[in-house]
């Protein structure tokens, strides 16, 4: 009988077997319909220990009320990014789990999210979300503003 998270479709031991040899610290992106979360996280015996973090409900802070769209994933990526930039952290390997890689999805906006503040993550640059996309041009011209905004009070 498998594993009771492997019944419950929750993990891939295999893919998290293969991460956690590699030695480096995961770049964990999870999305629920209305969130999405990012964390740095590493491995130890005892259980995986949460280096940075940061919710797209922590947009809240800086005046963003959208949370489950592409610019709320890059803005989510990018505040984590520059929390795990003051924690001394270089680079993370992506850690999806069993969520579908779609190119462009929101997933990758935060992914981008993280690389555009400085944390080295090995990726291929025809996954990630156009720019236009990103800034949230496809939503409306206020969401761009906002998102110009919010972005410059994230990078300080």
């Amino acid at each position: 009988m498998p594993f009771k998270r492997r019944r419950q479709k929750k993990t891939d031991y295999k893919k998290r077997l293969a991460l956690l040899k590699s030695g480096k610290t995961r770049l964990v992106i999870r999305k629920s319909l209305s969130n999405i979360t990012v964390q740095f996280v590493d491995y130890i015996p005892e259980g995986d220990k949460t280096l940075a973090c940061a919710s797209s409900t922590e947009l809240k802070k800086f005046d963003w009320t959208k949370n489950g769209n592409v610019p709320a994933a890059y803005l989510t990526g990018l505040l984590a990014g520059m929390k795990a930039k003051e924690k001394k952290i270089e680079g993370a390997v992506l850690d999806m789990g069993l969520q579908t890689s779609t190119k462009g999805s929101r997933i990758y906006a935060a992914l981008k999210g993280v690389v555009d503040a400085g944390i080295i993550v090995p990726h291929s640059e025809e996954i990630l979300p156009k720019d236009d996309r990103i800034s949230g041009k496809h939503i409306s011209e206020e969401t761009v503003k906002k998102f110009e905004e919010v972005k410059k009070k994230i990078v300080g």
